[in-house]
């Protein structure tokens, strides 16, 4: 079977073992007599349920079962032979005493079990046999005809770490098939069946589907081939941290569902059944499906050269919270908190060549408005490697726009950090009122510092309390900034500091390591004027 974990989103073939039941209860609190007629003067429209009935004929040829297998060596349960003794002395060649158990209840012999059917004379021990390759199954899940010649399409999780994968259709023939690629970070997979003239699927618009719309959903849970399930579409776009946003439905999805087809009321793919949110491990009433447009960009990748080509920047980015916006100003200029603030620039990728600093923040990207962080690596993931385009940033209260040549992201790219030591300082550490009353004791940087740094300006904090470590500061931390206001020095930081007026929260932009942050120091009394 086949797991992969999340924190609060599981796929559709994650077992967990706790359920929550709660019920609704409705109050009516009017009198009858005006229940009755508030009713009738409001009545809704009565409509009828839809009927699936074709649709699952027009549909249901298309949709595949897929089982999976791999095949591992083992070495024989008894040890080479009848009577064999392993080095525990247990006379079952190192046989799990809970197979054993499960033979016995179903009356397999088993030799020298003490009053087992067909008790066997101990023998002399014989040497162990060679391992075997024996076949084991996977897991089960489902898929859809792409075209006529074969080409299926499924989840990346569904034939993962397989060895064999084996499709079935609805007349019952069984296909062996070629997994053509498969991309982890969308949960699309592309196999080949060698046969033609299959029913394939008609693929639907994603923009046109609406939220309240009906869909139905054919998949094998727990191996119950072409299970029918309807509901309606809860939400779109669904950010849950991965890859790609998500379509929402009460379909119910199971174990099995894994890869299957989403399906509108015109009979057309929407998209693949992919994971559900759920404390249980089983359907609780939501469900997740990979958008179909999404998916049929990855699948034509897969189909041509088996991999998919992304683009990256080579940025970290995070979230930009409303406080924040408002005190850098970015409310004031673009109306609302947006874009993905950049945490840390990767040295000699292209977002450091085209000028993008630790502290900016993204508003778009090749055109495309970045509203929150995780439309980011979306669109850069979705432009083609090689490209010239243009990236629109906000940096200390200006709105500046830099041109960048996306590179292409290594498959499966891992992750590596530095370690982030606090910078250290050879300038004395230096006390001036308003800092020392936000509870900062600052330095000026020495050259050295702004050479490992990267950095042409800045104050170091040697010291932090109060009001500063409330709001995270740290000793080591180098404040480049203060709203909106480079920072030279410390003098320029102290100076900063009593302009922004303390009434309000102040942003501080600083870099921590490689990383560049935002710190709101929020003080709770005016500072005394000197």
């Amino acid at each position: 079977m086949f797991v992969k974990r999340y924190t609060v989103v599981a796929s559709a073939l994650l077992l967990v073992g706790v359920t929550f039941v709660g019920t609704l209860a409705l109050t009516h609190t009017a009198s009858s007599t005006a229940q009755s007629t508030s009713n009738a003067a409001a009545a809704p429209v009565v409509r009828g349920l839809p009927d699936f009935t074709e649709l699952v004929e027009q549909v249901g040829p298309s949709v595949v079962n897929i089982r999976t297998s791999e095949r591992i060596k083992v070495r024989n349960p008894l040890g080479g032979g009848e009577g064999n003794d392993n080095e525990n002395g247990n006379g079952f060649g190192g046989m799990d005493p809970r197979m054993l158990e499960f033979l016995r209840r179903f009356g397999f012999p088993i030799p020298n079990m003490p009053n087992g059917p067909q008790a066997a004379p101990k023998k002399a021990p014989q040497a162990p046999s060679a391992p075997q390759e024996i076949e084991r199954p996977t897991g089960v899940g489902s898929g859809f005809i792409l075209s006529p010649d074969g080409f299926i399409m499924t989840n990346a999780h569904v034939v993962e770490g397989a060895t064999d994968v084996l499709v079935t259709l609805t007349d019952k023939r069984e296909f062996k098939a070629k997994i053509i690629g498969r991309d982890k970070r969308t949960d699309v997979a592309v196999v080949k069946i060698e046969t033609t003239g299959l029913p394939a699927v008609k693929l639907g618009d994603v923009a046109r589907l609406k939220v309240g719309e009906w869909v139905m959903a054919i998949g094998s849970p727990f191996g119950l081939e072409n299970s029918v399930t309807a509901g309606i579409v809860s939400a779109k776009a669904r950010d849950t941290g991965e890859y790609l946003p998500f379509i929402q439905t009460d379909v119910a999805i199971n174990p099995g569902n894994s890869g299957g087809p989403l399906i509108n009321m015109r009979g057309e793919v929407v998209g693949i059944n992919s994971q559900i949110v759920t404390r249980s491990g089983g359907y609780n009433g939501v469900s997740l499906s990979i958008p179909i447009d999404e998916a049929t960009r990855v699948a034509d990748q897969l189909r041509a050269g088996g991999r998919v080509a992304r683009g990256r920047i080579g940025v970290e980015a995070g979230s930009v919270s409303a406080e924040l916006a408002e005190s850098i100003g970015l409310t004031k200029e673009h109306g609302k908190a947006q874009g993905a603030l950049v945490g840390r620039v990767i040295e000699s990728t292209p977002a450091a060549k085209a000028g993008i600093e630790p502290g900016d923040i993204i508003l778009k990207f090749d055109g495309k408005p970045i509203e929150k962080s995780s439309d980011l690596p979306r669109a850069v993931g979705n432009t083609k490697p090689g490209t010239t385009t243009a990236v629109h940033i906000y940096r200390r209260g200006k709105n500046l726009e830099l041109s960048i040549t996306v590179a292409e992201m290594e498959p499966d790219e891992p992750k590596t950090a530095k370690a982030e030591a606090p910078a250290q300082t050879e300038k004395p550490a230096i006390s001036y009122p308003t800092a020392t009353q936000l509870g900062l004791t600052l330095a000026d940087l020495t050259e050295a510092q702004k050479k490992d740094g990267k950095l042409k300006s800045g104050a170091a904090v040697i010291s932090v309390e109060g009001f500063a470590a409330t709001a995270g500061l740290r000793a080591g931390d180098v404040i480049v900034a203060i709203a909106n206001n480079e920072v030279s020095n410390a003098k320029d930081a102290e100076n900063a500091l009593r302009a922004a007026g303390l009434s309000k929260p102040i942003a501080i932009q600083i870099r921590r390591g490689e990383r560049g942050e935002y710190i709101l120091i929020k003080p709770i009394k005016k500072i005394p004027n000197n």
